[in-house]
């Protein structure tokens, strides 16, 4: 009913608001004349990256839906935070134990807002804001690289019913999220996501000829330099190879050069991805990304979501590649094996 109230609002109120002309957004600039970008920003939120089915064909939710996301999440943190009960039974047999304490988590408490909207999903474009299919061929890639290449985790996540060998099956292909080697579910990116976990902070530094992101997950860092040249293709890396520059206030970086380790949501080493950081306002960046890789879609696909501005500091991710659960791992497949032996 108010927002029918609303509607019914007088028409010289409406003439009135829109004769105000806002004045545009000045971009603050570094003491060299580039658009500044630093500071901490917070990735999280409850907007998916792909739209759900239960929002087909819309790109916003309305203020009723927005507000139930919210409520939702905040009974699930306020009922996670009671005090276990210290006479339930065991868990089952072979069945989940649990993992992080709730009080870690921090998954975002709201869907994003862009343009004045409650956003359904990250991804823009395609029109129902979903990952294009997968090329056939390119499904057939992956399945042969199942268990013989190393893989993020978000890859590979020891949950997921594979058949045949997996990175879990093999200690040299452990994935490189869990060896901390690199964030999962690619919050260091290109593109860089919120992992709907915790740890979404971003810290951007700027000087004349780079910018430098510091992802808090894990402790990833990305140099963009700017108006520089990608090296030749026999040259890879984890997070490819980014070259930035400025369109007007908008900083645009192109990133070639993945390796096969890098694999995001099953894609080529050939995958070309187009970031957009444009500071919208004091305390946001509205953050752009296409991804472009046609050995894996027949389309690119973009999507979009604020990094909003943040005075917390960020801690070291206090994460190790030594896993000292791996001796107990490989002797209880030992085990395993003579007991289907005897």
């Amino acid at each position: 009913m108010r927002f029918l109230a609303l509607i019914a609002a007088p028409a010289f109120a409406i003439a009135a608001l829109s004769a105000q002309s806002p004045e545009p957004y000045s971009t603050p600039r570094t003491a060299w004349g580039h658009p500044d970008l630093q500071g901490n920003w917070n990735a999280a939120t409850l907007t998916p990256l792909e739209r759900p089915d239960n929002a087909q064909g819309r790109l916003s939710l309305s203020k009723e839906e927005a507000e139930a996301i919210e409520r939702t999440e905040r009974a699930r943190v306020e009922a996670r935070a009671r005090p276990s009960n210290p006479d339930r039974s065991a868990p089952t047999a072979g069945g989940a134990v649990g993992g992080y304490n709730n009080f870690w988590i921090d998954r975002g408490t709201s869907a994003f807002v862009v343009d004045g909207q409650h956003r359904t999903s990250i991804i823009v474009d395609p029109a129902d804001g979903k990952i294009p299919p997968m090329r056939e061929d390119a499904r057939k890639r992956n399945a042969g690289r199942r268990g013989t290449v190393v893989l993020p985790t978000s890859d590979a996540p020891e949950s997921a019913g594979v058949e045949g060998p997996g990175a879990f099956d093999d200690p040299e292909l452990r994935p490189l999220g869990e060896r901390c080697l690199l964030g999962f579910g690619s919050t260091s990116g290109p593109p860089t996501l919120p992992n709907y976990f915790y740890n979404n902070y971003k810290q951007i530094v700027q000087t004349p000829d780079h910018v430098m992101i510091l992802v808090e997950m894990v402790h990833d860092v990305r140099i963009i330099r700017l108006n520089g040249q990608h090296p030749p293709p026999t040259i890879r890396k984890w997070m490819g190879d980014s070259i930035g520059h400025f369109e007007g206030d908008t900083l645009v970086v192109e990133t070639t050069n993945f390796t096969n380790k890098t694999r995001f949501r099953g894609s080529s080493e050939n995958m070309k991805v187009i970031e957009r950081f444009q500071r919208v306002d004091d305390g946001t960046i509205l953050y752009r990304f296409t991804i472009d890789d046609p050995s894996t879609w027949d389309q690119p696909w973009t999507g979009e979501y604020p990094w909003v501005g943040t005075d917390d500091k960020i801690y070291e991710y206090a994460c190790h590649e030594g896993n000292y659960a791996l001796g107990d791992i490989l002797r209880g497949e030992r085990i395993l094996d003579k007991e289907k032996n005897k």
